[in-house]
């Protein structure tokens, strides 16, 4: 597949807090064919920690992995 389903744009940014939910977000966007793009940023807001991960579709621009 050249773009990615359900019209879902070829750059995403998932973010949220550290748990199970987060975790299977990724997970799912890994399952439909997305690569993670770079390590994960994290940080903590005084009560939780809270990470983003972005993610591309393979093949979506120059460079892209």
């Amino acid at each position: 597949m050249s773009t990615p389903p359900d019209g879902l744009p070829t750059y995403r940014v998932l973010t949220g807090p550290d748990d199970e939910a987060f975790c299977r977000r990724v997970s799912e966007a890994l399952a439909l064919g997305y690569r993670l793009h770079e390590g994960p940023a994290v940080t903590y807001n005084g009560e939780r920690v809270i990470v983003a991960q972005a993610l591309v579709w393979p093949g979506a621009g120059a460079g892209t992995p």
